[in-house]
């Protein structure tokens, strides 16, 4: 359920109501916005009436939410979220730049890294050496970036890796879509206090991702901003090797129905029928607050 306080409600009426769902064996998200706050009944809501609590002092409203996803709705707060790094704002208004190659970081607002990748190969696995190398050259890119300014987004790919990537100096956690069900992961990025990068998977949909992104935050992350890196294309004749595209309904949706920021990741995704420039112009154009590419000077940015 969400509750929506009027203009004039004082702290004392915002505690009257966190005290009256707490008696009810539920828990709060408490809003803030410019001209009201919203407080969310986090759990079984059908133990409150709407009726009984429009009744509370200074409550103007109170929906019951039938998505499953209610800490993440527009309707428990209108406003974008903002999700901040090192002074580099997710959600803020403008296009955050995210380079995935040394080569556009002076281009780039932030940088992304991807130390952890294996192949496909069930036989190709790395050694205790090769791992231990892959993380000192990680730390040793993070502290470049840090230099430079840029936020480090830092892609993991299985929960080991979380500690790994904190310890070298990531600011963002870049869970990518196949993580998306993966509970050991959720669980663990969502008891930390350090922003994080939900992907949609492949074969998902934005209904599933949103379910994803709530179950994180119950776990009491608030830093969520949610990743798109393609779906699985359908159109005949698809350019070969590059079986994915970007899903631009998706971001459309859960900018509309969500106020988590939103970041693309095109790097696998452009090919000679579809240039990168035109995708980071879809992205954009769909609402994403982000763009992870190669390519910022052609896009303009």
């Amino acid at each position: 359920m969400i509750i929506v306080m009027s203009r004039r409600a004082a702290e004392a009426d915002i505690a009257g109501v966190v005290a009256f769902i707490r008696s009810r064996g539920l828990r709060e998200h408490i809003s803030h916005g410019d001209e009201r706050t919203v407080i969310g009944a986090i759990g079984d809501d059908r133990v409150l009436s709407v009726r009984e609590v429009q009744t509370l002092p200074e409550v103007e409203k109170a929906v019951r939410i039938l998505d499953t996803w209610k800490t993440v709705s527009r309707e428990n707060r209108a406003e974008d979220s903002r999700v901040a790094a090192k002074g580099v704002a997710f959600g803020g208004g403008e296009t955050v730049r995210i380079a995935a190659e040394p080569s556009v970081w002076s281009n780039a607002d932030a940088v992304f890294l991807d130390p952890f990748f294996t192949s496909a190969n069930l036989y190709d696995t790395l050694s205790a050496d090769e791992g231990r190398g892959r993380c000192r050259r990680l730390a040793e890119q993070a502290a470049s970036a840090h230099g430079a300014g840029k936020p480090v987004l830092v892609r993991v790919r299985n929960v080991r890796h979380v500690e790994a990537a904190l310890n070298a100096g990531a600011d963002i956690l870049y869970l990518g879509g196949g993580l998306m069900s993966d509970l050991a992961v959720l669980n663990e990025a969502g008891s930390l206090n350090i922003p994080l990068v939900l992907c949609k998977d492949k074969h998902h949909s934005a209904e599933d991702w949103l379910n994803a992104a709530e179950y994180v935050v119950s776990r009491g992350n608030r830093h969520l901003i949610l990743g798109e890196s393609g779906v699985l294309g359908h159109t005949k004749g698809h350019t070969k090797g590059h079986p994915y595209r970007l899903d631009v309904e998706s971001i459309v949706k859960v900018r509309q129905i969500s106020h988590l920021p939103v970041i693309a990741n095109i790097t696998g995704l452009w090919s000679r029928d579809m240039p990168q420039e035109i995708l980071y112009g879809l992205a954009k154009a769909a609402g994403a607050c982000g763009i992870v590419g190669t390519c910022f000077e052609k896009a303009g940015g």
